[in-house]
């Protein structure tokens, strides 16, 4: 299955969890070009991976970098962030 499968081709931005443990999750996101994935903040550490297109991640803390194919984030807890589509793109986040 490709991870594109998971989701709606229409929606902006969707987020799908395709895989649970007993201490954690991972999350298959999409965000499609000039979408936002809105301001929220994570309880716990984070590694966001882009798998394919290229997103911008920001925070209130003025991080702002790009992710493509390949790249990968950590995540602060309890940071304000935001991410936007640069081209369509497929991430996996894992918590």
């Amino acid at each position: 299955m490709n991870i594109s499968e998971f989701h709606d081709d229409k929606k902006d931005v969707s987020a799908k969890q395709i895989f649970k443990t007993t201490e954690g999750n991972v999350t298959a996101l999409q965000i499609l070009e000039n979408a936002i994935l809105k301001e929220h903040v994570t309880k716990v550490p984070a590694l966001l991976v882009c798998v394919a297109g290229k997103v911008i991640f920001e925070n209130e803390n003025g991080l702002h970098q790009a992710l493509a194919q390949g790249d990968s984030l950590h995540i602060e807890p309890m940071v304000k962030h935001w991410v936007k589509g640069v081209h369509d793109s497929q991430l996996l986040l894992i918590k």
